[in-house]
């Protein structure tokens, strides 16, 4: 009879995820050769070629394939009594990994530590800025438990199975302009058309945000942006605008109340605006994650 270490096979659906031992070994803060020997051991429980050689690496046989499928089931059962245990103490405890966008963190997430650490002492609640590339794998294997994700208009977010989306907050985008740019004047709407010989600034390639501000200025303006500056830090976008002059394009979320240095703006034309959502795994909550949810959910009722 093979008995079945739900440790290890951490270890195998985490090697099926991410492809390479280092990136494993990366992700649950272990060598890689100690990720190789706890597999090792794995192969030795089941009596079965679990893995086989790839280049300098290694990939997975089908009978690794198949265990791994099993994996999954087995350690989301797992996760489901931990959770229906936690469910039966009067006091809420337990440990709630966190992650997000910076805008998000800042505003969200961090007071929703503060509410928790008045309200529920005994929940250990850990924040990561996140973006939605590197933030729903990681929320798929467990490596965190809850995330908060943005769409823009427009350009839709994927939304893997497993995967629960609440949406959370809406909010408009606005045009960000240094305080003398010659639009910034009469303090109207500005067109994205008009935006056609400036510098623009905005998140790394690859990221929602970038999407949004090129298709904008595609479907709204008719050309390709100059984007001459990237940075998913807001504030550094900001001070593109202040000190260098570029232009970006914000929610409203990341923006200062007053700043004698920019001109703020909304979009002429069609309405343009960013949705936040609560992204959790479709699974039964911990007492300790459901009031971070809602201690989350307050915070943005707040902003609203």
């Amino acid at each position: 009879m093979v008995t079945l270490d739900l440790r290890r096979l951490r270890f195998l659906r985490e090697l099926e995820e991410r492809g390479t031992l280092g990136a494993v070994a990366a992700a649950l803060d272990y060598s890689p050769s100690a990720v190789s020997q706890q597999l090792a051991l794995l192969e030795k429980e089941t009596g079965t070629r679990l893995f086989e050689k790839a280049g300098r690496g290694v990939r997975l046989t089908d009978a690794g394939r198949l265990l791994a499928q099993h994996a999954r089931i087995l350690l989301a059962a797992a996760e489901a009594a931990e959770a229906d245990l936690a469910a039966l103490s009067d006091e809420v405890r337990g440990a709630v990994r966190a992650g997000g966008l910076q805008s998000a963190a800042r505003r969200l997430l961090v007071p929703a530590v503060a509410r928790m650490a008045a309200d529920h002492p005994q929940v250990r609640v850990e924040i990561s800025e996140l973006e939605l590339e590197q933030a729903l794998p990681e929320l798929r294997l467990g490596s965190v438990d809850v995330i908060v994700s943005d769409e823009y208009d427009g350009h839709p977010r994927p939304r893997p199975a497993g995967l629960e989306f609440t949406l959370l907050h809406e909010e408009p985008l606005r045009v960000v302009l240094p305080a003398a740019h010659p639009l910034a004047a009469d303090g109207g709407e500005v067109a994205i058309a008009a935006l056609r010989d400036d510098v623009w600034v905005a998140s790394d390639e690859g990221t929602g945000h970038y999407a949004m501000v090129v298709g904008t200025c595609r479907a709204l303006g008719g050309y390709e942006p100059d984007l001459r500056h990237r940075s998913g830090d807001a504030d550094v976008q900001l001070e593109l605008v202040r000190v260098a002059g570029a232009v970006a394009l914000l929610p409203a979320m990341t923006l200062p109340p007053a700043d004698p240095a920019l001109a703020i703006r909304d979009v002429a034309g069609a309405g343009t605006g960013r949705r936040l959502f609560l992204v959790t795994r479709d699974a039964p909550p911990t007492p300790a994650l459901t009031a971070f949810l809602a201690a989350v959910t307050d915070q943005a009722a707040r902003l609203r």
